[in-house]
């Protein structure tokens, strides 16, 4: 092979290769745009966490934080099929539950009724062996939890947050009443 064919031979493989790659990255689809839960389930998942952590005078709730949308991420992207099951069955049980109680779907309750459902599923979690499989209840409320307090809104206004931190001091006390450090 002479000298000139080969650059040639060599371009032709490194341009077809940006071509190539070019045409690919332009159909990939963005992250966002993939829907795990529905739009009714979604508007239950930022009432569900709003129930477990509400609106202060103090902080916003879960629903600021848009706590739906991190519960589908995690959900969909980082749980198991079997783990995904046990959430989604969840969501129908929260709903059974209301109608069994209250003759109404969660969305339509009032504040204390979602909590008295709720409670009855903290209870069953408390009361579970640890060798039984994954609560529902536990895998929304360590979620709404993580998910709140790794946001913006979380970090940044029910925290303090100091986006420049100083040395590290392990041990500072804390007043009654003050806000943990992020």
């Amino acid at each position: 092979m002479e000298r000139r064919e080969a650059i040639k031979w060599v371009a032709s493989i490194f341009g077809g290769s940006l071509i190539g790659a070019e045409a690919f990255l332009a159909g990939c689809t963005s992250d966002s745009e993939i829907t795990f839960f529905s739009l009714q389930e979604m508007n239950l998942l930022n009432e569900i966490g709003e129930t477990i952590l509400p609106e202060t005078p103090k902080s916003p709730g879960a629903k600021v934080a848009q706590i739906a949308d991190f519960m589908q991420k995690i959900v969909r992207d980082c749980y198991s099929k079997g783990e995904q099951e046990i959430f989604k069955s969840g969501l129908n049980e929260v709903e059974e539950k209301a109608e069994q109680g209250f003759k109404n779907s969660f969305l339509k309750l009032s504040g204390s009724q979602r909590f008295e459902i709720l409670t009855g599923f903290e209870e069953e979690v408390n009361a579970m062996d640890e060798n039984d499989p994954a609560h529902f209840f536990m895998l929304m409320k360590q979620l709404t939890i993580w998910g709140y307090f790794t946001s913006e809104v979380g970090a940044t206004q029910a925290l303090r947050y100091d986006p420049i931190p100083g040395s590290y001091e392990g041990c500072l006390d804390l007043k009654p009443g003050q806000q943990a450090w992020y």
